[in-house]
């Protein structure tokens, strides 16, 4: 497959994503890790944001708890020089892998590199950290993990939280030597994922915290 142009517009980005494979349904394991197919609009929307802020092309990206590897893939399609994916669950990277082969061309695809680990385990120097985390629900907190390990290994850092932890992630930010400088928000479509669940879909309203080094 020859290497594909550009997306021109987040909407066009969208419907790239749209078409590639999330998890409809969640077990206990990924319950307790609070896992959730993040949605083709959200993540359009967030690395689209973080392209247009230089923190995309030609960088090298990780993308922390990838999943399905929506937001890595929009990476990768906006014209990142490499991205990592890295998932503790071997069946949500293998999903990635078979989303990056419809997704990308040949040339980009080289640029992916899946890893079946902890994020703890990643050490590599990155230009930008991409991430999802945990929101929290089981366990309070639950994001702080991937919030400092992203600190380690990258200047700029792009992460999904609550609005209402912003007081949170603005003093762990600042406690490790970096700054808030942007919060985008965002409404995350949560679909019905796990059995308890009653409807088959609602809004989450969170932000899009963009985290620089001071």
């Amino acid at each position: 497959m020859k290497r594909q142009q550009l997306p021109q517009s987040k909407s066009k980005l969208a419907i790239v994503l749209s078409k590639l494979a999330v998890f409809e349904k969640f077990g206990k394991q990924q319950l307790l890790k609070e896992q959730y197919a993040t949605d083709s609009e959200a993540a359009a929307e967030a690395i689209w944001f973080a392209y247009m802020n230089g923190d995309i092309e030609k960088k090298v990206v990780a993308d922390f708890g990838c999943g399905t590897g929506l937001l890595g893939i929009a990476a990768l399609l906006l014209g990142a020089g490499k991205v990592y994916f890295v998932d503790s669950d071997k069946d949500a990277i293998v999903s990635c892998g078979k989303n990056i082969a419809e997704a990308a061309g040949k040339e980009d695809a080289a640029k992916a590199m899946l890893m079946a680990a902890d994020i703890a385990d990643f050490h590599s120097r990155v230009d930008t950290v991409v991430q999802n985390p945990p929101f929290g629900t089981k366990t309070k907190h639950a994001d702080r993990q991937f919030l400092l390990q992203a600190f380690k290994v990258a200047d700029t850092v792009y992460s999904f939280h609550k609005i209402e932890t912003a007081d949170f992630v603005k003093k762990i930010a600042a406690d490790n030597g970096f700054n808030v400088t942007n919060i985008l928000p965002l409404q995350l479509q949560l679909k019905r994922t796990y059995d308890f669940h009653s409807s088959r879909m609602r809004l989450v309203e969170i932000g899009l915290f963009r985290i620089e080094r001071a």
